[in-house]
């Protein structure tokens, strides 16, 4: 089965038809779903800042990354929720769609470079203030920042890409 021809099965079915037919359904679930984002970005973005010393100096980076990085996990969990409703109510326009693939990959490095960044911290907070883990902090900061702009970027575009060839 092709991607188009999944696209074309999944909003047939009665979840997608449910979703497609009842108005208020994707305007509050895109909602929600812009409402999460922007918890995950400004999480992310306190601890990236942080790592690169441009705010909170005074602070231990452990004290940020328990503060911030721990809102963005279940914050996925309701975005991985809203964005399947998105999915399943409109599948071409995602799916097929270059800027959401662009954006799910994105999403990976994202979630992979905020693990790194989080896992040493449990074992020893002061991880990131060891002169020998500075350097690596910030560029995984630097990474983290844009995946992180980089995912909203390609989120918006999915709006804005033409996939139907019309």
């Amino acid at each position: 089965m092709t991607l188009h021809a999944f696209c074309e099965w999944l909003s047939q079915t009665p979840l997608s038809q449910i979703i497609q037919n009842i108005s208020w359904i994707i305007p509050s679930v895109q909602s929600v779903h812009i409402l999460c984002i922007a918890i995950v970005m400004s999480s992310a973005f306190m601890v990236d800042l942080r790592l690169l010393g441009v705010i909170g100096r005074d602070q231990p980076t452990a004290g940020y990354t328990s503060r911030f990085l721990t809102w963005i996990w279940p914050t996925l969990v309701v975005l991985l929720i809203s964005g399947s409703i998105l999915i399943i109510g409109e599948p071409t326009r995602s799916l097929e769609n270059p800027a959401f693939q662009t954006k799910m990959v994105l999403l990976i490095l994202a979630m992979t470079t905020t693990l790194v960044l989080q896992r040493p911290t449990f074992k020893d907070p002061a991880y990131w203030e060891l002169s020998g883990h500075r350097i690596p902090a910030r560029v995984l900061a630097v990474v983290s920042l844009l995946l992180w702009t980089g995912i909203v970027f390609a989120g918006r575009w999915i709006a804005y890409m033409n996939i139907s060839g019309d």
